[in-house]
């Protein structure tokens, strides 16, 4: 029996594969050390890939940041709307989406956890994009807290930085053995709700 050809849709196949490997290790290394310290020659390392090659999907390492970036987003948001699906009472849904924030960030992919480093040293145009990135996922909390049965005189902009920056701030302390990432994000919600009593 002869061999078949490879089809041009399993070359794109394999060539889709292989940026979304080029994405991951280079979410990988953004994390472990920060988008300065991480080179292109670096990410093809990791990646299993000739330094040259990368070129072919991605022209440069802030078209790379974006991308992983995009998926981050894509991750959380796809997450949060699914767990949000169906609820009704506004409470319930804040604390489900902060559930789903937190499982996703905590959930093995270094997309996600991407959207919580620091910014603040990269350069001007970039860091613009990857703020614009990320408040469009942060969009859909400040939907949530605009929904919430709150008295007129509370800013709403900063419940909303309030609570993204404790569940986002967890990913620099949060070690497993302890309460789960569904139970912090939950613990938050209801902080905010009840406070302390």
């Amino acid at each position: 029996m002869a061999e078949s050809k490879p089809s041009r849709e399993d070359g794109l196949h394999r060539s889709d594969n292989r940026r979304q490997e080029l994405m991951a290790a280079a979410a990988h290394l953004f994390n472990q050390r920060g988008y300065d310290a991480t080179s292109m020659r670096d990410i093809a390392r990791e990646a299993g890939m000739l330094a040259g090659s990368m070129y072919y999907h991605f022209s440069s390492k802030d078209e790379l940041i974006i991308a992983t970036y995009e998926e981050g987003r894509r991750l959380l948001s796809t997450a949060l709307l699914e767990a949000i699906d169906g609820i009704e009472d506004p409470w319930e849904r804040l604390t489900e989406a902060a559930v789903a924030h937190m499982n996703t960030l905590f959930g093995g992919n270094n997309f996600s956890i991407l959207l919580c480093a620091d910014i603040s040293r990269t350069a001007p145009t970039l860091r613009s994009r990857l703020i614009e990135i990320r408040d469009s996922y942060d969009k859909l909390f400040m939907d949530l807290i605009e929904d919430l049965p709150l008295k007129d005189d509370i800013d709403k902009g900063l419940l909303r930085l309030s609570l993204l920056g404790s569940l986002n701030w967890s990913s620099s302390w949060y070690r497993p053995g302890g309460q789960t990432p569904a139970q912090i994000g939950a613990f938050f919600v209801r902080l905010m709700k009840d406070g302390l009593s």
